[in-house]
């Protein structure tokens, strides 16, 4: 495993997308879903920018829903699995450091499954932030869905032990240790995960490490960089439990271990 570049590290996952999606499969398309009702309760317009796209299937499932989607990754294996298997967006190559579309003007940003929390640092997500403001009309929306710094305050149960899981792959099982720790200096979650297999291949440990936000300082973030936050809490979600379903409304608490935020572009 190459170690984290660009505050994204790749892994086991990213550069075989067909066993992320075996990982964590999302057969009722889930999270497209969600961010679909989103848009249509917020009035947002057609043209969509999903950042941190990956397999493609969220894209896809947007584009199915009559939004002309451009979406963008840095993992070229992704990308091209994208291509083949989701087909009717536009994928690029992108980072979500910092990006530029050019005169392309979008009514949304999407940012699904803790993507923005590669944004290590202050200036990396001021990047991100600025890259949205340039990308989106006014009154765009930012859509994302992320993991709750908040949740980690006074927690134990979560980093006290490795979680194990094991799953079917192509004939053989696949088995993985995760073990988390917070770095509260750099106010990261880090994570370590060592895959093992039963047909006797050496063992592969990765890493790789997101920002812990907290509800206040990403509403703090967002109303600096002209957005107005219209929804900020901890579900329910495509990741939660109980999941997301239609006609579902979010809670008012923002203390689980989700955060589900969509803010809108200031007008001039």
């Amino acid at each position: 495993m190459t170690p984290e570049s660009n505050g994204r590290a790749r892994t086991l996952l990213t550069d075989r997308p067909e066993l992320y999606e075996a990982r964590f499969p999302d057969p009722g398309r889930l999270a497209g879903r969600w961010v679909e009702d989103c848009l249509r309760r917020h009035g947002g317009g057609p043209r969509v920018l999903d950042m941190g796209c990956g397999t493609g299937r969220d894209a896809a499932h947007l584009h199915q829903a009559n939004r002309r989607v451009t979406a963008a990754d840095l993992s070229e294996p992704m990308l091209a699995y994208a291509r083949a298997r989701h087909p009717g967006p536009e994928y690029v190559r992108a980072d979500l450091h910092g990006f530029d579309f050019g005169p392309v003007v979008f009514d949304a940003v999407v940012c699904l499954d803790s993507a923005l929390l590669y944004c290590h640092t202050n200036e990396q997500l001021d990047r991100f932030l600025s890259s949205c403001r340039r990308a989106l009309r006014p009154g765009g929306l930012l859509v994302a869905e992320m993991r709750n710094g908040a949740y980690f305050l006074g927690r134990r149960d979560p980093l006290d032990s490795p979680a194990e899981a094991e799953f079917s792959w192509r004939g053989a099982v696949l088995r993985s240790v995760t073990t988390l720790t917070v770095d509260r200096t750099a106010q990261l979650l880090r994570r370590v995960r060592v895959w093992s297999a039963d047909d006797g291949a050496e063992p592969v440990e990765e890493r790789s490490a997101w920002r812990l936000l907290f509800p206040q300082e990403l509403r703090h973030f967002l109303t600096t960089h002209g957005f107005e936050v219209l929804e900020l809490h901890d579900g329910p979600g495509p990741r939660t439990e109980p999941a997301w379903r239609t006609g579902l409304p979010p809670r008012r608490t923002a203390d689980a271990d989700r955060l589900h935020v969509v803010a809108r572009l200031a007008r001039p």
